[in-house]
């Protein structure tokens, strides 16, 4: 396993969608490489959210890193379709299929990157085995669907023994986490092991250029003592 590496995936969905090409823009110039993208169905969670031709549209003009992921009902219907569409990295819930083998070995016979979701209440042993296998492993630190919710602190050692036994076996998955992430909570899930950090309110609202620099140069910070 190499360096970790630290990434600041801003959510899509804070974004504002008049101005979308000018704020993707925008993080790239800062530096940002990747671009987290939520898609809800209205059952997996109960908001519905962005889809296909969103995806599709957005791909032709932005060289970003897409990290889909997909908060919907049997992920597997779908898999080739967000391959097509321009996923870089397909993220999907472990509580949302039972082909979890399967859907892994698609993503990566399409050469990409594949990744599993937990929700709060799944415990991280029922992902744990996986984590040979998955190059991401996203841990939700609020319930999934909503924006603007209060980070749950208690997510946190989830965290960490997911960390323990990525370094411990010498694996190469990364650690995302998504939900309530700012200015008060980033160190609590970077202490924890977290190099991937999933952040919308906190940067696309205000001042974007700022807040995108504020971020990266944490995790930048955070790169060099690794």
């Amino acid at each position: 396993m190499g360096k970790t590496v630290y990434q600041l995936a801003p959510s899509l969905l804070a974004a504002d969608f008049n101005i979308l090409g000018s704020q993707l823009k925008t993080i790239e110039e800062c530096g940002v490489r990747y671009l987290h993208i939520d898609v809800m169905d209205g059952v997996f969670v109960p908001q519905i959210s962005l889809g296909m031709p969103v995806i599709e549209s957005i791909r032709k003009n932005s060289g970003l890193v897409f990290d889909v992921h997909l908060m919907i009902v049997e992920p597997e219907r779908y898999i080739d379709t967000f391959l097509k569409d321009g996923a870089d990295i397909l993220t999907f819930h472990y509580e949302a299929t039972d082909q979890h083998r399967q859907i892994i070995d698609k993503i990566h016979a399409a050469g990409r990157k594949a990744g599993m979701v937990i929700k709060p209440a799944t415990p991280i042993e029922d992902a744990l085995p996986y984590l040979k296998d998955i190059d991401q492993l996203l841990i939700m630190t609020v319930e999934p669907g909503f924006g603007g919710q209060k980070f749950m602190e208690d997510m946190l050692p989830k965290i960490r023994k997911a960390r323990q036994m990525i370094d411990k076996e010498n694996l190469s998955c990364d650690i995302e986490v998504d939900g309530g992430i700012n200015k008060d909570t980033i160190r609590l899930v970077l202490d924890a092991g977290a190099n991937v950090i999933v952040s919308g309110s906190s940067v696309f609202r205000g001042d974007l250029k700022a807040n995108a620099l504020y971020y990266k140069g944490v995790l930048d910070e955070e790169g060099r003592k690794a």
